[in-house]
C-alpha cells in the first residue's frame, strides 16, 4: 500500500456456522479504506469471481514441460467510484443509502463501502485447493489513482455446490463386483464377491460393505478395506493423477479350506472430507473403496468400488441416512473440526443488482474419461 492509502480491507458476513456458501446465496459485506491524507481516486470497485486453474511440470531427461489450463465461471464488478472517462456502461455503480454517488475525493480517515453479490444458480463446482490445481471464489477490491500503482486486496469465499444442480446417476444403485484367483503350486482357489448398498454417501454416514469369501485354497486370507481419494488434473491433452489413502480397515482372517464365509464391514465416511467434484472440465475429485484379500506369497485379489461423497444439502432419491452404530472403528481425527468464521455486521443492504449471465464451462472431455 502507498503512504496515502494505508489499508484496504474486505469483510463479509457469515451465513452459517461452517462459513460456507452455496448456489443462490448472497454474499454481503463491506470494503474499508484507510487514507492518511486527502487523495483523489480515479476508480474503485469490488469484483466477485469464480475460476478453476491447474498447473504442473514434468521433467524428462534434461527437458521440463509445463501444463496449464484454466476455466472461468463468472466475473462481476460493482463500482464505488467510476472513472468519468470510462465508456463501459455495463458495470454496476453503487451509491450511498441516500442515493448519492460516492465522491472521488477521499479525506483522511476510515471509509466504509458496503457491497452485495449473489452466487449464480448455475451448476458450478465446489471450492478446492491442491498443489497442482484449485477452484476458487473470491472478492477482490481494486483502487486506482492517476500515475500510481493500483492498490488491491482480496479474500476467498468457501463455496459448496448444491448437489441437485449436479445430479449423478446411480447414487442409490447397489454396487457389486467379484474377483476369482487361482493360487500357484496347486494351492487351490479363492474368490470374493463384494456388495455395497449404494454409491452415494453423505459426510458422517455409515457405509455397509458385505463381502462373501469362498476360500477353497490351502492358505489363510485376511480381508482389508481402503478408502482413498483420487485427484485428476487435465491440461493440454495430458492428465496427472494423485491418490491419497483416507482410512484403512481390516476383518478377521479366513482360514484355508474353510469354504464360504460372509462378512459385513461398517465404514464411517469422515465428516471432514471434501464432497466429490465431478463437474469441472479440468479437475476431478473422486473416491474409491478398495477391497482386497491379503494372501501371503501371492498377489492380492482386489476390487474397487466408486464412492460419491455428497454435499450436505443434496436431496436423497430414497431412504434415510443410516446412523453410525455405537461401535468404534479406529478412525483418526481428520482435518480441522472448528473452521474459523469471518466477517462483521454491515449496514442493512438492499438486494444485489441483477446478476450477469455466466457462461457455463464445457462438458467433460470424452478423451479424459477413465474407467472405475
Amino acid at each position: 500500500m502507498s503512504s496515502t492509502i494505508k489499508k484496504i480491507e474486505i469483510t463479509y458476513n457469515s451465513i452459517n456456522a461452517s462459513n460456507t456458501f452455496t448456489n443462490g446465496d448472497i454474499v454481503s459485506g463491506q470494503v474499508s479504506v484507510e487514507a492518511a491524507k486527502d487523495c483523489q481516486i480515479s476508480s474503485f470497485y469490488i469484483k466477485f469471481k469464480g475460476k478453476a486453474d491447474v498447473f504442473w511440470t514434468e521433467t524428462y531427461g534434461q527437458n521440463t514441460y509445463s501444463y496449464h489450463a484454466k476455466d472461468k465461471y463468472f466475473s462481476v464488478r460493482q463500482y464505488f467510484i467510476r472513472d468519468p472517462n470510462s465508456k463501459d456502461d455495463q458495470k454496476t455503480l453503487i451509491a450511498h443509502q441516500s442515493g448519492e454517488t460516492y465522491s472521488n475525493v477521499v479525506p483522511p480517515g476510515i471509509h466504509v463501502y458496503p457491497f452485495s453479490f449473489q452466487f449464480p444458480l448455475q451448476n458450478i463446482p465446489s471450492t478446492f485447493k491442491g498443489a497442482d490445481g484449485k477452484i476458487v471464489y473470491l472478492l477482490e477490491a481494486v483502487l486506482s489513482r492517476s500515475m500510481r500503482m493500483d492498490s488491491k486486496e482480496s479474500t476467498m469465499i468457501n463455496f459448496v455446490a448444491k448437489g441437485d444442480l449436479n445430479p449423478v446417476s446411480g447414487l442409490m444403485v447397489p454396487q457389486q463386483e467379484s474377483k476369482d484367483k487361482s493360487l500357484a503350486f496347486g494351492s487351490g482357489n479363492v474368490s470374493m464377491d463384494v456388495h455395497a448398498k449404494k454409491m452415494g454417501y453423505k459426510l458422517g454416514e455409515a457405509m455397509y460393505v458385505n463381502i462373501q469369501i469362498n476360500n477353497a485354497s490351502s492358505r489363510s486370507v485376511k480381508p482389508k478395506f481402503e478408502l482413498y481419494e483420487k485427484r485428476s488434473f487435465f491440461a493440454q491433452g495430458q492428465r496427472k493423477v494423485q491418490t491419497r489413502t483416507i482410512l484403512k480397515e481390516k476383518s478377521d482372517v479366513v482360514e484355508g479350506r474353510s469354504g464360504q464365509k460372509m462378512l459385513t464391514k461398517i465404514i464411517a465416511i469422515p465428516r471432514e472430507l471434501t464432497p466429490s467434484i465431478l463437474n469441472c472440465s479440468i479437475l476431478k475429485l473422486e473416491y474409491r473403496l478398495k477391497v482386497y484379500l491379503d494372501i501371503k506369497c501371492a498377489a492380492d485379489p482386489k476390487v474397487k468400488l466408486p464412492i460419491v461423497i455428497l454435499p450436505e444439502d443434496i436431496s436423497r432419491e430414497s431412504g434415510e441416512i443410516q446412523p453410525l452404530p455405537p461401535a468404534r472403528f479406529g478412525l483418526e481425527a481428520f482435518g480441522n473440526p472448528n473452521p474459523q468464521t469471518w466477517g462483521t455486521t454491515s449496514p442493512a443492504m438492499s438486494p444485489p443488482p441483477p446478476y450477469e449471465a455466466s457462461a457455463m464451462f464445457p462438458s467433460f472431455p470424452s478423451e479424459y474419461k477413465t474407467t472405475l
